[in-house]
């Protein structure tokens, strides 16, 4: 589905196909995050092993954060832009045929049963929600419909809370948040990705737009970001499997907390080393938080619920990633038609970052006391499977 949408996305004759296409591409990449952190689960049952798999996987991830939007502004420049949608094809082959053949299966004894009315509530409730973000701005946030599309959102995600526990196999069992840890780990996702995705879109514009980077250029501010992911993911999967989530959540806690105060200050004449050195911090608290968020996740479940418990952790991630874009565009964006220039616009998003990267260090803490872990324990008792 991945190649399909990239190369469809390649031969695009309008905006409006290339969107399309977008999106069929998309749905591949949803079925792609979820299972590889699903694989890692599965194939590693010991914690320790476990939280150095996630790092190894994060540092993966750091390292293709950085290689593509260099590539991407190389290719960009010389060949075009279809170019970028071209590299995917002989990639996504490549990973396909490696997959079928050294990826074990595993799946759950009994097979679940799938939940549409589950599905379409939460693509409902997440769908206008984002899209009520987005389009206030241009409506008016007292229209009519942006408030329809809010309220829309909220009795969605209202009925799939009521709706849920009455199904024997639901889309997401809400007894999982009944974990502290696993509770912990989906607000992690949420806040470090809305930081991840805001930060490198609202970036990517003032590096062009303001400061007149080229695209390629603008992918070289992205390697420090890359080098310090690269290395704390490691790291953090070691500390995990030996010390807890803990230390490597103040760590994240604090590159977070520091990138987006630097980020305050941020002027139209803000020096390179200045950005660079954002850039290398957001990176440690990026790095630092995959491993434990992923194991906060999968810890205290059993092997059975493991994947599932990863995919949520997962896509926690990707829904934080779609609401970071939405809100950091939409502020700026109203701030800038206000008369605010494009840099004092981007302020509010890097006071609300750094409020975020608060929240991680004080989860870091209270996701590892005492009671955190007994709720653990009681929940792993209602999922066990009967002998």
């Amino acid at each position: 589905m991945f190649v399909l949408g990239s190369l469809l996305c390649s031969r695009a004759g309008t905006i409006e196909q290339l969107i399309g296409f977008r999106a069929l591409q998309g749905f591949g990449a949803s079925m792609l995050n979820p299972v590889a952190l699903s694989i890692i689960a599965n194939a590693f049952p010991n914690p320790k092993a476990r939280a150095r798999a996630v790092g190894t996987w994060g540092a993966v991830a750091g390292l293709s954060l950085g290689i593509g939007p260099l590539i991407g502004g190389a290719l960009t420049e010389t060949i075009g832009w279809r170019s970028i949608f071209w590299i995917n094809l002989p990639i996504g082959i490549t990973a396909a045929l490696l997959a079928a053949h050294f990826v074990p299966e595993s799946k759950a004894a009994r097979a679940r049963a799938f939940d549409p009315v589950g599905q379409m509530l939460i693509l409902i409730g997440l769908a206008t929600l984002t899209s009520g973000v987005i389009e206030g701005p241009h409506e008016g946030w007292g229209s009519r419909l942006i408030l329809g599309l809010f309220i829309t959102a909220g009795v969605a995600l209202l009925a799939f809370v009521v709706y849920e526990p009455r199904r024997s196999d639901p889309l997401l069992d809400l007894r999982f948040f009944r974990s502290v840890p696993f509770s912990s780990a989906t607000v992690l996702a949420l806040c470090a990705f809305s930081c991840f995705a805001g930060f490198l879109f609202l970036n990517a514009l003032y590096l062009q737009q303001v400061r007149g980077f080229s695209p390629f250029h603008t992918g070289l501010f992205t390697l420090p970001l890359a080098i310090t992911m690269l290395v704390a993911s490691p790291l953090s999967g070691r500390l995990v499997g030996n010390y807890g989530t803990r230390p490597s959540l103040v760590a994240s806690g604090v590159g977070f907390l520091l990138s987006a105060l630097m980020l305050t200050r941020l002027t139209q004449q803000t020096s390179v080393g200045w950005l660079l050195a954002v850039y290398a911090l957001f990176g440690v608290g990026l790095g630092m938080v995959n491993a434990a968020i992923t194991n906060s996740a999968v810890a205290g479940m059993p092997l059975s619920q493991a994947g599932v418990a990863a995919a949520v952790a997962s896509t926690s991630r990707q829904v934080g990633a779609a609401i970071g874009v939405a809100v950091s565009g939409t502020v700026v964006a109203v701030s800038h038609a206000n008369g605010t220039d494009f840099t004092s616009a981007t302020h509010p998003i890097w006071w609300l970052m750094t409020t975020c990267g608060a929240a991680v260090l004080v989860i870091g803490f209270a996701s590892n006391t005492v009671w955190a872990k007994a709720s653990t324990e009681r929940v792993t008792h209602l999922f066990e499977e009967p002998h």
